[in-house]
């Protein structure tokens, strides 16, 4: 039998182009799997940076009561001191006021940490019919620095608003 050269073999047309696609698909595979592990090392790697710290008995916590929802030109600090009271319970005040033509507000607010979460709640000027209710979630950045978002409704005006505050917590 007569030796045949290399480029005298022919292969059918349609065996090539399915060989072409599966050999791109395999390809888009690889890099399906490689970008899932470095979402998950991305994942681990913020989850360990951004700590949750649990709430203790005589903790302290100094920060912004809502740096979220204002314009950079009207923003003003609302300055938030609170206490643990007990390992999972802190409760606080907040000093707020909008501008020179408002009253200043003095809001009491408490916290019930329950599994990383927080149940908040907070009355202005102690007046429950302004009640605001929300659920958070308190971010350790650095050693004692916090950072706390939350959604919270309030009851007086119906709305619902996502809020966050930076602090230390010593």
């Amino acid at each position: 039998m007569p030796h045949k050269k290399w480029h005298s073999l022919r292969f059918p047309q349609n065996s090539i182009k399915t060989y072409a696609r599966k050999s791109r698909i395999f390809i888009c595979l690889i890099k399906i799997e490689k970008m899932k592990k470095l979402f998950l090392c991305l994942t681990l790697g913020l989850g360990l940076a951004f700590g949750v710290n649990a709430q203790e008995k005589g903790d302290w916590y100094v920060g912004t009561g809502d740096v979220s929802g204002t314009a950079w030109t009207e923003w003003s600090v609302n300055p938030t001191v609170g206490y643990g009271v007990t390992d999972n319970l802190m409760i606080g005040l907040n000093i707020s006021q909008a501008d020179s033509t408002v009253d200043q507000v003095i809001d009491a607010h408490a916290r019930y940490y329950i599994g990383g979460y927080f149940v908040y709640a907070s009355a202005p000027n102690l007046d429950t019919d302004l009640l605001s209710v929300g659920l958070g979630k308190m971010f350790t950045v650095y050693k004692g620095v916090f950072v706390d978002p939350k959604v919270v409704y309030n009851t007086g005006e119906k709305t619902t608003n996502l809020m966050l505050g930076v602090g230390l917590k010593f």
